[in-house]
């Protein structure tokens, strides 16, 4: 039997009176990679943030079963400030900090660590330029750069295409299931494309009025929430 990362039952989500989602029943397997996908405003975020323990339930249980280091995460990028005054390099290295705090320098360990992190998402290159200087398609790769580099077993993100044109968000997805297959890391992902879902996951957890539950990738359909 595979090992639960995160096992909900009877979840109720909300802020103040407004219900966002309720009798939420999940049972989600370590090694997933598994798409969070529904309707603007149906509670994506809502959920990610209760299950990285940011948002408190106002009903039933969550168990979270994460591993020693606390999960990664990567939030929309309209969040983060696009002057932030850092190198490629030095945002990526960032991802170190649960393991060695934010003073230490690092060893040759986590330097070959970094090095092969850079390769790894194309940002060799980059590493010297600032995050302003960046295209969307680079500034979301040193983001997730960032949360792979550390020794979280999961990895949250949430809308990682948004804003992409179409080439750098089948980039980006290709690089994401790259990495679920060869790291071994669940990565759980909010998404707002339907179209490409049965080659990004078999399975995905389906967003919609007030529900959450896992279906099968195939069987998600544009119409089912938009009435098309």
């Amino acid at each position: 039997m595979a090992e639960m990362l995160i096992e909900c039952q009877k979840l109720s989500l909300g802020y103040g009176m407004n219900c966002v989602l309720t009798e939420v029943d999940l049972k989600i397997p370590k090694g997933v990679l598994l798409p969070f996908v529904g309707p603007n405003g149906a509670g994506k975020t809502t959920l990610f943030n209760a299950l990285l323990g940011l948002h408190k339930p106002s009903g039933g249980s969550l168990v979270r079963n994460f591993g020693q280091w606390p999960p990664g995460y990567v939030p929309q990028q309209k969040t983060i400030d696009p002057r932030y005054p850092v190198s490629v390099r030095q945002l990526v290295a960032m991802g170190f900090y649960p393991e060695t705090g934010p003073f230490r320098q690092l060893g040759p360990e986590l330097l070959k660590r970094l090095e092969n992190t850079l390769q790894h998402f194309g940002l060799l290159e980059h590493q010297q330029k600032t995050f302003a200087e960046l295209s969307g398609g680079l500034k979301q790769k040193t983001l997730i750069a960032r949360a792979f580099v550390g020794r979280s077993e999961v990895i949250f993100l949430d809308e990682p295409t948004a804003g992409l044109d179409a080439a750098s968000e089948d980039d980006l997805l290709r690089l994401i299931r790259d990495l679920n297959r060869n790291q071994q890391k669940s990565i759980l992902l909010a998404h707002h494309r339907l179209e490409d879902l049965s080659s990004l996951a078999e399975q995905v957890c389906l967003i919609w009025q007030h529900r959450a539950k896992l279906c099968p990738a195939a069987a998600v359909r544009t119409g089912t929430f938009y009435g098309n």
